[in-house]
């Protein structure tokens, strides 16, 4: 089986040559599409392969992205990002699963938050897809395929790893062009204009966007999504209470995630109410997260964060043992953390 992998780029001349030597290392045919590139990625994209197209921007990633799948010719159609980094074993592991044949669709774990070289933001994409399946990327940013046939889970992950800031308004923008011309925003594309707003600090126009999209129609990880977004637009303008009410909005939809329970845990906590941030944090540990279930997951809250935090408590209520087992269950995630170390010595100190 022949492997395509497709990227769209422009002005990437800092990472590209870094993601093409991973691709290289499992690709039998390399697709560049540049968008417009003034720097040096069209002559650095030429250097690893003749396979280099052009496209001219339309405010559509999904449009780019579809543009460069139509130039391959492997039996299978894989997608980067100029920044993203794969380790040598996992370049080994994606080359086995595309000889394999007998998938139609193969989600990697998507690494976008490192604490130095540890993943802590991490959640599965699509990424190999049967090119005979003639699959296409939607939307207009925050682009995906909507999944259809067999169906496979790899554990090679996708380091996104930038280094330089992009525009924080380019999505913002894209959308708010959208809308200008007259075009309806699907709830997807709501969800995520929402999103845009909260990230751009508009507050109340994310406030009544994401409540919009709340009461319709949307995918159940980007409803619970929703909520947390909510939650920090509604504080942000000092609007405690309906803050909490779109949290608790989540609980209707799912059983709690480890991220609402630590921020519950994290408001009680600050009231001083030892019990009950007690209780979220401890819930927050129970509840597993589920990667593979396509949705946002911060692995610190799973773990590090309410790990640290109920050392905190238990050692208030003087309750010294439970503090140093929580504080070494936190330090098992981060044994580096400056948090972990302190308090480490702290108790060293206490027992002497």
């Amino acid at each position: 089986m022949r492997l395509s992998v497709c990227l769209i780029v422009k002005n990437e001349e800092e990472v590209l040559a870094r993601c093409l030597s991973c691709a290289a290392k499992f690709a039998d045919e390399i697709i560049v599409v540049d968008t417009g590139s003034t720097d040096d990625t069209v002559e650095i994209a030429r250097k690893f392969t003749d396979g280099v197209y052009f496209f001219e921007w339309r405010d559509d990633f999904s449009a780019a992205r579809n543009f460069a799948f139509e130039r391959a010719t492997g039996d299978y159609v894989m997608w980067l990002d100029a920044d993203d980094v794969i380790t040598d074993e996992n370049c080994l592991k994606i080359k086995e699963l595309a000889n394999s044949d007998g998938f139609d669709m193969a989600y990697l774990p998507y690494a976008t938050a490192f604490d130095n070289d540890k993943p802590t933001f991490v959640y599965y994409r699509e990424r190999i897809m049967k090119r005979s399946m003639n699959f296409r990327f939607e939307g207009a940013v925050h682009e995906a395929i909507v999944p259809r046939g067999k169906r496979v889970y790899l554990d090679a992950p996708v380091f996104h790893k930038k280094v330089k800031s992009g525009d924080p308004l380019r999505n913002l923008s894209i959308l708010q062009r959208k809308i200008a011309r007259g075009d309806n925003l699907d709830g997807r594309s709501k969800f995520y204009y929402g999103r845009e707003l909260l990230f751009n600090k508009m507050y109340s126009e994310s406030c009544a966007v994401l409540e919009d999209y709340l009461s319709g129609d949307g995918w159940i990880e980007n409803k619970l999504e929703a909520c947390v977004n909510l939650y920090h637009a509604y504080t942000a303008l000092g609007k405690e209470q309906e803050g909490v009410d779109a949290l608790l909005k989540s609980f209707a939809l799912a059983p709690p995630r480890s991220d609402v329970c630590c921020i519950l845990g994290e408001r009680a906590m600050k009231a001083n109410d030892n019990d009950t941030a007690i209780f979220w944090y401890e819930l927050a540990l129970r509840r597993k997260p589920d990667i593979k279930g396509g949705g946002f997951i911060n692995l610190d809250y799973c773990g590090f964060i309410p790990n640290i935090q109920l050392c905190v408590l238990y050692d208030r209520l003087g309750e010294r043992q439970k503090a140093i087992f929580y504080n070494e269950a936190a330090g098992a995630d981060k044994p580096d953390s400056p948090a972990y170390l302190h308090n480490k010595e702290y108790f060293k100190n206490k027992l002497n």
